[in-house]
């Protein structure tokens, strides 16, 4: 069974730019790198020929790594979102029980978590632990070294 990612659309569009530059620049650069340790010699031996050719097997595998998450993506929009309860693309604001620390977080795919912007990824403990839930409900998340509680305040619309 495929696992499909839910992307933004600005979401969407960066990976596949970041695809267009590994696939179009990034790889002509190591062709390069490795036709001019190739030019050097003897190859049993040629370290910079060994490091460019291992660079090209990381670059490759990077590349088939974006296809496959393109390939199962789905880009929706805010307006996709069900807001009566926590799902991918919600904005919520929760509290936190024990300190009483209000946070807002937007629900959004590991590619596109950044918690200095307020975007946590879905697959995170706190992103799992939210889903399905609705304002007004107290959730305990276990998270790394410690156990959060939560309580939702709002779902923004």
């Amino acid at each position: 069974m495929k696992k499909i990612s839910y992307y933004t659309k600005e979401g969407f569009d960066d990976i596949k730019k970041k695809l267009y530059n590994l696939k179009n620049k990034e790889r002509k650069e190591i062709s390069k790198q490795i036709s001019e340790a190739r030019d050097k010699g003897d190859l049993s031996e040629n370290f910079e020929y060994h490091a460019a050719k291992d660079l090209q097997s990381l670059l490759e595998i990077k590349i088939f790594r974006l296809e496959s998450l393109i390939f199962n993506s789905k880009v929706i929009s805010k307006s996709d979102v069900n807001k009566s309860e926590i799902s991918i693309l919600t904005k919520v604001r929760i509290k936190n029980e024990n300190t009483g620390n209000i946070f807002t977080y937007t629900i959004v795919s590991e590619e596109e978590a950044n918690i200095k912007f307020g975007k946590i990824s879905i697959n995170s403990p706190i992103g799992t632990g939210l889903l399905g839930k609705k304002p007004g409900d107290i959730v305990t998340i276990n998270a790394p070294g410690c156990i959060l509680k939560f309580k939702i305040i709002e779902i923004e619309k």
